[in-house]
């Protein structure tokens, strides 16, 4: 069941990159188009006149540029955004498929569940041992995973039992923690990536003050002003949340490994003694 959700896992943050790679050529190519758009070519002087006919009509002072229609937020967010905002974006997909994967597989039922500890225990209190070892090799919990690799061992030594089981406990640990660093990960190289598209922000605006022949108008400076703010804040909005799920995942882990090895060093030492007897 672990190396299946592994699997999973993997494959969602192959698919996460994915769709950041097409976010970030899409936007690329709607930049390209944009500009391609709004760039006129300039016309010299002597043109202007020859082509502007001497009218009375045209003799009227220039009006006053009309103001584009206010875009969304939303909009505004992603087009000032730009590839950084993709690129958090795909982190923030991946963020929530490991936030979810980890709260499903960490689940109380996957690692002590009732049924399972009353049916053994039971069987014990029987002294059908056979039963118990069929009834742990079936279940697919940890804490029988633990059992079932302590009793194959019981027949060299109670010493041999106990390191088996614990070389299960700490490989299944291992794979626990393995899954959880992609979040911590996540938490970490998110403030990067929008503190990247800061700076990028902010070296677009003073590019606009150092090629201008004039005081820029606040406008010009907007667009990467807007970029440095935006890119920041989304990069806290997915940091936030991956490090607070990071560590609440992991105080989950190492409660319920250290209740797993507590009742399986229970049973296994009932189960010898009783054996032994």
């Amino acid at each position: 069941m672990s190396w299946l959700l592994h699997r999973f896992l993997i494959g969602g943050i192959a698919r996460g990159f994915l769709v950041g790679l097409c976010l970030l050529i899409c936007w690329s190519v709607a930049c390209a188009a944009r500009a391609q758009e709004e760039g006129e070519p300039v016309m010299q002087p002597a043109a202007k006149e020859a082509a502007t006919p001497n009218t009375e009509s045209s003799a009227e002072p220039d009006a006053e540029p009309v103001s584009p229609a206010q875009r969304s937020y939303l909009m505004w967010m992603i087009e000032a955004s730009g590839p950084f905002g993709a690129m958090i974006f795909v982190c923030s997909f991946v963020m929530v498929a490991l936030i979810v994967m980890n709260l499903l597989e960490l689940r109380r039922d996957n690692f002590l569940p009732a049924s399972f500890l009353d049916a053994f225990e039971e069987h014990l209190s029987k002294r059908n041992y056979q039963a118990a070892y069929d009834t742990a090799k079936a279940d697919e919990s940890l804490v029988a995973r633990v059992l079932v690799a302590g009793m194959a061992q019981l027949n060299s030594s109670y010493e041999s039992a106990v390191e088996a089981m614990q070389t299960v406990g700490d490989e299944e640990n291992q794979i626990l923690e393995h899954r959880l660093s992609y979040l911590g990960l996540i938490g970490q190289l998110s403030p990067m990536l929008g503190l990247l598209g800061t700076v990028q922000g902010m070296i677009a605006s003073f590019q606009v003050i150092a090629t201008s022949a004039t005081a820029p108008k606040p406008s010009e400076l907007a667009d990467g002003i807007a970029t440095a703010l935006f890119t920041t804040l989304e990069g806290l909005c997915v940091s936030i949340p991956a490090i607070i799920f990071f560590l609440f995942i992991r105080n989950r882990i190492a409660r319920l490994m250290f209740e797993v090895s507590n009742v399986s060093d229970s049973m296994m030492k009932r189960f010898a003694n009783s054996s032994a007897k």
